[in-house]
């Protein structure tokens, strides 16, 4: 996808602090669902933000695509253009993509997707818990770790499921500023601790 001849990209955009980066996500998250909520589209939206999750769990050239700095403004606007349309993706997403394309924005795609989650959720009174597994999680186990924590929270707790190979098991689940810790990983790091404060 690369062309010939200079490539215009700002290194800056790539290597700026997590905290800018999410607050350039939250104002792009913020101003898709304003525009969503008026236009009664939140349901749209909503299918619109699984599916680019989807797609970027499961794709390291779309990964790749909204992170690397090699791409022209250009390549990138052209690249995501063809993606919305191959995800059928709504009109104010695809033009909210192709604005942070134009911005080169796209790094934040993520962060922005984990916001809008948020907001959705919060919209429809439901509880996002963020659950990070060794292995993808099942249907079964999904809706069996969402009913374990409805009960425990009260509410209605939508699960944001990602993969962490190097957790080996368990789980990490962290709802609102509550984290559970129940991966192998966490157990061992806690051993290591113990057994250095032993010597």
């Amino acid at each position: 996808m690369r062309v010939a001849g200079r490539l215009d990209f700002e290194r800056v955009d790539v290597s700026e602090p997590a905290s800018i980066s999410s607050g350039i996500a939250a104002r792009y998250a913020t101003a898709v669902f304003d525009l969503s909520k008026d236009a009664k589209g939140l349901k749209a939206l909503e299918t619109d933000i699984d599916a680019l999750g989807a797609a970027l769990d499961s794709s390291d050239d779309l990964r790749t695509l909204i992170s690397s700095p090699l791409y022209s403004r250009v390549e990138q606007g052209g690249a995501i253009g063809a993606v919305a349309k191959k995800m059928k993706l709504s009109k104010t997403m695809a033009n909210t993509l192709a604005l942070m394309a134009s911005k080169r924005r796209l790094f934040v795609v993520p962060q922005m997707i984990a916001s809008l989650n948020a907001k959705i959720a919060q919209e429809k009174g439901e509880v996002t818990a963020d659950v990070v597994s060794a292995k993808a999680l099942t249907k079964p186990q999904s809706a069996k770790l969402a009913k374990t924590l409805s009960a425990s929270f009260e509410a209605d707790v939508k699960i944001n499921a990602t993969v962490d190979e190097t957790l080996i098991g368990g789980l990490i689940v962290k709802v609102g500023s509550k984290m559970i810790d129940t991966s192998v990983k966490s157990k061992l790091n806690a051993l290591q601790n113990t057994m250095k404060e032993a010597r």
